[in-house]
């Protein structure tokens, strides 16, 4: 995240990750992994997020905060109807994430995993990862 955005916007951000990846199904040491946590930081820590602290100021977590947005509104937009459809879908196996469910693409593969996941949903933000230019 940066400067620009204010402590409120942190918190509903980080409530709103929160609350995907419970309702995808995750545990602690999952959660901490897909958001790329620092490894001081333990599973029994996490319930503060859920509540009135955002995430930490690291780099790394914003970086996975803000695809994990990209996310989360992708499949909001690719499911209108149902919301619980999102977690229908991060279950299921993909070919083109090596019929592996997004979930376990994120979590085995990190950070290229998460950004795979967002390709997949989102082809805009594939279009500026293949360097494409509009002519």
């Amino acid at each position: 995240m940066n400067a620009t955005i204010t402590t409120e916007q942190k918190l509903l951000h980080t409530q709103k990750v929160m609350n995907a990846l419970d309702e995808w199904g995750l545990n602690g040491e999952q959660i901490l992994l897909i958001l790329d946590f620092p490894k001081t930081e333990r599973s029994r820590h996490l319930a503060k997020y859920r509540k009135d602290t955002p995430f930490p100021d690291d780099e790394n977590v914003a970086c996975r905060v803000k695809i994990l947005l990209g996310i989360i509104d992708a499949l909001r937009t690719t499911y209108p109807r149902n919301l619980r459809m999102g977690a229908r879908w991060m279950a299921q196996p993909h070919v083109r994430l090596k019929n592996r469910p997004p979930l376990q693409a994120m979590l085995e593969d990190g950070e290229d995993g998460v950004i795979a996941v967002l390709s997949e949903l989102d082809c805009a933000y594939a279009w500026e990862l293949s360097g494409s230019k509009i002519n």
